[in-house]
């Protein structure tokens, strides 16, 4: 579908961001920002926002979609897969940012920004190029980037809260009866169902089977989360409803602060948390690790930093023998 171009007036009120608070006593900890999606933010938004074109037959094409990668994966456990990624392992994630210079959509134009250190054993790709339903426009070349280098490849994927319009379009296309007296988000969960969908025909396109899906979420500028916490809980479940049901697993990106400013208290159960510490160091990022940072009740995973325009990231001890089940062996 195609429509014309929304205004910033149309926007749903802001997440404002304060102090960012530990996960346990409220102990003041340095903002985790900037994110994967957020970093660095150097271009102007333009007056009219871009918005989605997304297929009616998405859900045929997810569907096939996941199929291939399944196969995929299914032929890659059958191969030697790595014993186990002995911890700490460092590694990398990239997205549009990295992109040459000037590609991508008029509010998220590439950066042209370093790829991951030559010291990385794994990297984790961003499927959006910001928010859902706008691809990461240089994905394809990234895949082959780390391909072309033996590394582990990983995926990720930010949610974000649909304009009017998408949700009106979007609302009634899922699993999610929109009459349900009892579920008044139900149209909010079919939008979340729909990025789903959306982000595995992307990885698919793309040419990445990968067998887990970390949910990104964060502030999305330009596409912020309502001041209706269940509302935005909505989107987030509804997309890892959709992956789940396609065969994948899921992860988790934020921080305890980001996670409950945009979705309150919601839990997604125990899985992995890749944790940001922001702009610090190696040591930091392990720190993120422990029990005081725990995000939204899942287990330590990947802590994350940010250092000379890189995205760094190091895996959590006691994850060596799940770590290699995160990412795809090419």
């Amino acid at each position: 579908m195609r429509r014309a171009p929304r205004t910033a007036a149309g926007l749903a009120p802001g997440l404002l961001l304060g102090l960012v608070l530990a996960a346990c006593g409220g102990v003041a900890e340095p903002p985790a920002d900037p994110a994967p999606d957020a970093r660095p933010e150097r271009s102007q938004p333009a007056e009219e926002l871009t918005v989605p074109d997304v297929p009616d037959d998405l859900e045929e094409q997810a569907e096939r979609a996941a199929m291939s990668d399944l196969a995929a994966l299914a032929e890659q456990k059958a191969a030697e897969l790595p014993p186990g990624l002995r911890a700490p392992v460092e590694g990398g994630d990239i997205s549009w940012p990295q992109c040459p210079r000037g590609q991508g959509i008029p509010e998220r134009r590439t950066l042209g920004l370093p790829m991951p250190l030559d010291s990385a054993r794994f990297v984790v790709m961003g499927l959006t190029n910001g928010p859902a339903f706008f691809p990461n426009p240089c994905l394809a070349d990234q895949v082959a980037w780390v391909r072309e280098r033996g590394l582990l490849a990983g995926a990720y994927a930010v949610a974000s809260y649909p304009d009017a319009e998408t949700l009106e379009e979007l609302g009634g296309r899922g699993p999610y009866p929109t009459d349900d007296p009892d579920d008044p988000y139900a149209a909010q969960r079919n939008v979340g169902y729909q990025q789903a969908l959306f982000n595995i025909t992307t990885m698919r396109d793309a040419g990445l089977p990968a067998p887990l899906i970390w949910i990104d979420v964060e502030p999305v500028r330009d596409w912020e989360w309502t001041d209706d916490l269940a509302a935005n809980a909505a989107v987030v479940e509804g997309l890892r409803n959709g992956l789940v049901e396609k065969g994948y697993r899921i992860g988790i990106y934020s921080t305890a602060y980001l996670w409950s400013q945009a979705v309150g208290d919601l839990t997604l159960g125990d899985v992995p948390e890749w944790r940001a510490a922001g702009p610090t160091s190696r040591a930091e990022a392990l720190r993120r690790c422990g029990a005081s940072y725990v995000v939204q009740g899942g287990s330590a995973a990947i802590g994350q930093w940010v250092e000379d325009d890189r995205d760094l990231n190091v895996t959590c001890p006691g994850t060596d023998t799940e770590a290699p089940t995160w990412f795809h062996a090419f």
